[in-house]
């Protein structure tokens, strides 16, 4: 090669270079790495979590992973195998230092605080983006439906923006995966009809999400639909190692055992409604038995926590009061019943059926500075009360219905903090120790560990 034609080859070779480079600086979206084996073993805080799929692998054409709004989101935006199916702060955090915030997931339409937050600047982008930032919450905007028999009589909203034609609901994406398990659709229920299957409320849910999280200008079709449900309903997840107890698969953890645990909705019911007349079993978790018993070296005692744990979890007395969609419904001042009285789907972790409660996430008294708080009037008591999330009463509006959520699967919980519907729990000490005081539990430190230990090898 001559002097002239290896410059030239240079120079082309450089302005390849530059274009590219311009290319990347330009993108909304920046260029990054191809995405990892989704089904591979995935590190979190307490060990690894794994995802398996009933079609043997993960078919990324599918329209879950695809650009099907305006904003250049998909499902897989808000909905990460390394979170679980979910997102987590710390990956968030990631993506909006590898792209300035200019990542899919940074969108005003639900990303920000408001819709008409500054991002003008990258300083503005992390006020205005915050909640996604901190705690992975995304923003559900919903107005108080009509002929609802409460009114908004007042609104403290630090961003500025809700009012009764849309209020700010801040809340975490929940997972797409164990969907078999579902007894209802949403936090609050909102796309679960009771005259359909799971199926088609699921059909339903991937066309809103795709209209209003990545704000498509048209419905899917039913074959995109189908296409993204299937792939959801193949998932299952679950953690298969923890740093302290080893192994969970040997004893049935992990999601090829969670893939074949039977389920229907009402199995092991705790109020009566099993379908098939079977009486309730408070022992719905039995994973770990095998690891009970007294037991030495540092392994053997991690494994020991972790089945007292379990054993808690099943058995541990709980006086359950003041529970709104329980306590009320069974006119029962108090219920004694355990956590499986709630989480009473065996070894899954959920509700069996709907069942909407309220245990106080939403009062006032635990209002943090950077959620808003709602003053709500009931139209024939003149009754109020304050709420950060009305939650099931924006879906029915219904007075009774105000604080109201459905409790999340509980297998993958290691994967995906913080926990409950608005974050307000960044760690499982803290999910712990919420009800330990709500219900007056009086855990020892070392029940309390034991718990701990047992929920992170779900």
């Amino acid at each position: 090669m001559d002097d002239h034609h290896r410059a030239r080859t240079s120079i082309s070779a450089l302005v390849t270079l530059l274009v590219a480079c311009l290319l990347v600086s330009c993108s909304a979206d920046p260029v990054r790495p191809p995405p990892p084996n989704l089904l591979a073993d995935f590190p979190n805080p307490s060990g690894l979590a794994k995802s398996i799929s009933s079609s043997g692998g993960v078919d990324q054409s599918n329209p879950f992973f695809k650009d099907l709004g305006i904003n250049g989101r998909s499902c897989a935006t808000c909905h990460q195998a390394s979170d679980g199916w979910t997102v987590t702060p710390v990956h968030v955090q990631d993506r909006f230092e590898v792209s300035g915030g200019t990542d899919p997931i940074f969108r005003t339409v639900d990303g920000a605080n408001s819709p008409l937050a500054d991002v003008s600047t990258l300083e503005a982008k992390r006020r205005a983006y915050s909640l996604l930032l901190e705690k992975g919450l995304i923003r559900v905007g919903m107005p108080i439906p009509a002929g609802a028999d409460f009114s908004l009589s007042a609104v403290d909203d630090p961003y500025g923006f809700a009012s009764a034609a849309e209020l700010s609901l801040y809340r975490r994406p929940m997972p797409t995966t164990n969907l078999r398990f579902l007894s209802t659709l949403m936090w609050d229920g909102r796309e679960s009809v009771t005259s359909q299957t799971m199926h088609d409320n699921l059909l339903h849910q991937a066309n809103s999400a795709v209209k209003s999280h990545a704000e498509g200008a048209r419905d899917l079709t039913l074959i995109e639909r189908e296409q993204i449900v299937i792939f959801e309903l193949s998932l299952h997840t679950a953690q298969i190692f923890d740093f302290s107890a080893g192994d969970l698969t040997d004893v049935g953890g992990g999601p090829a055992a969670l893939s074949q645990q039977e389920f229907f909705l009402g199995i092991n019911d705790s109020l009566g409604l099993n379908p098939k007349g079977l009486a309730f079993d408070p022992k719905a978790i039995t994973l770990y038995n095998a690891w009970s018993g007294v037991s030495s070296g540092e392994r053997a005692a991690a494994r020991a926590a972790v089945a007292r744990g379990q054993g808690l979890f099943n058995s541990k007395p709980i006086t359950i009061s003041g529970v709104k969609g329980l306590n009320d419904l069974l006119n029962q001042p108090t219920i004694q019943g355990t956590c499986t009285t709630c989480h009473d789907a065996p070894n899954v972790g959920n509700h069996s059926l709907p069942a909407p409660l309220d245990i106080g996430l939403t009062d006032a008294s635990r209002r943090t500075a950077d959620l808003p708080l709602y003053t709500f009037k009931n139209k024939f008591t003149g009754e109020t009360v304050q709420s950060t999330d009305p939650g099931r009463a924006l879906v029915s509006g219904k007075w009774a219905d105000i604080g109201k959520f459905k409790g999340p699967i509980l297998r993958g919980l290691a994967a995906r903090a913080p926990y409950f519907h608005n974050g307000s729990a960044a760690s499982l000490q803290e999910a712990v120790n919420f009800y330990n005081s709500r219900f007056a539990l009086k855990l020892s430190d070392g029940e309390i560990n034991d718990l701990v230990a047992f929920l992170k090898t779900l």
